[in-house]
């Protein structure tokens, strides 16, 4: 894991990415931690007579995968999710692979925060699409944690 970009690191146009596979045990388990268990995500039988034809990922799933770039590549550590807008586009298959990409859109330096164009895609077909808002960490900031780790360590 990297450490991550300051504020001041930050320019309109940055990109990243991630992008996963979704599994069976990924459905499974999204289900078995939300309490999510509509059967057209987990019964076969069910989604057969669904406009999609077979069971599909929870949205939120896909979505979920925007966390992972904020939270671990643009910005990345100590990264505060303050807001996302979500429009669902499209359903995810078991097996397709979600591409989750964050765009810096704006900056806000008066309170370190930038708002973020956040799209997941399959094939590069967009299933969903939104905004997020996040409050991102200041060198400074960062310069004091790291100050008070130090200290925190040093005292054991």
């Amino acid at each position: 894991m990297s450490d991550g970009m300051c504020f001041e690191d930050l320019s309109v146009g940055l990109t990243a990415s991630f992008g996963k596979t979704i599994t069976e045990a990924d459905i499974v388990l999204f289900a078995a931690v939300t309490g999510d268990t509509n059967p057209m995500h987990l019964n076969a039988d069910y989604a057969q007579t669904s406009p999609f034809g077979e069971r599909i990922a929870h949205g939120m799933l896909a979505a979920g995968l925007i966390t992972k770039v904020l939270g671990t590549q643009l910005p990345g550590p100590g990264t505060i999710y303050m807001s996302q807008t979500v429009k669902f586009r499209a359903p995810v298959l078991i097996g397709q692979t979600v591409t989750a990409t964050v765009e810096v859109l704006a900056l806000h330096p008066e309170k370190h925060r930038a708002t973020l164009r956040t799209v997941c895609a399959v094939r590069g077909v967009p299933v969903l699409e939104g905004e997020a808002f996040v409050s991102v960490p200041t060198r400074a900031a960062r310069r004091t944690q790291a100050e008070a780790l130090a200290q925190a360590l040093a005292a054991e």
